[in-house]
């Protein structure tokens, strides 16, 4: 199965130590239907300028169970990551998008009180372009979008598709490179990347990997 992760940034900086005490001293219990949900963090751990913890939360279910209605609270976790970079801090949330944005405004509202003040990173156009235009082979997927032809929302190259430099010039002259799956380089592994910035790792890993794969690599691109 393959890993999710998607990288924000702070509006305005917080010191690691600031946003570990904030997330430590985050408890909060609701009740749905009878029933309790949990959300807090867990494991907050600062090593130098990285944070990393786990956002716990539960996930109201409702069964039918013998012609009765019956809630049961689903225990989730999510692995988050703070990075102090030069001055700015680096959000990663290793979660699928919708889950990740709403986590992501979830610990806007932790640290600043009001949703907005965690937003998304991004790439550039040129990079994912750079990306697949320094190693042709190793891409397996592109997606354009922004398309200029009237009625056409996205434009997509794949398989055999790829060799085709004529055919990627033309979807180039009419949209920008919003997805680009392909062999990263030095470590071999198949990775998809969104401009802004959702990782997919498509190589077996554990999370841990997945985590120092976007350290080391990914932020290094914005």
């Amino acid at each position: 199965m393959a890993l999710s992760a998607k990288i924000f940034r702070l509006k305005n900086y917080n010191p690691i130590d600031v946003i570990a005490d904030k997330l430590s001293n985050y408890n909060v219990v609701e009740e749905f239907q009878g029933v309790q949900l949990k959300r807090y963090f867990d494991s907050v751990k600062v090593i130098g300028l990285l944070l990393k913890t786990y956002f716990v939360f539960d996930e109201p279910k409702v069964l039918n169970v013998g012609g009765e209605t019956r809630v049961l609270p689903i225990r989730r976790e999510a692995l988050v990551s703070f990075r102090d970079r030069d001055g700015e801090i680096i959000l990663t949330v290793f979660e699928k998008k919708n889950r990740a944005n709403r986590i992501a405004n979830l610990i806007s509202e932790v640290l600043f009180g009001h949703v907005g003040g965690v937003v998304e990173a991004r790439i550039s156009h040129e990079i994912l372009k750079s990306i697949h235009e320094s190693s042709p082979e190793s891409t397996k997927v592109i997606y354009f979008d922004n398309v200029d032809i009237p009625n056409v929302n996205k434009l997509a190259l794949y398989g055999d598709a790829l060799a085709d430099s004529s055919l990627y010039k033309m979807y180039l002259d009419h949209g920008l490179i919003w997805y680009v799956v392909f062999t990263h380089r030095e470590t071999g592994y198949i990775v998809g990347l969104t401009r802004n910035l959702i990782v997919t790792m498509f190589s077996k890993m554990t999370l841990e990997e997945f985590s120092e794969f976007i350290d080391k690599y990914i932020l290094m691109l914005f």
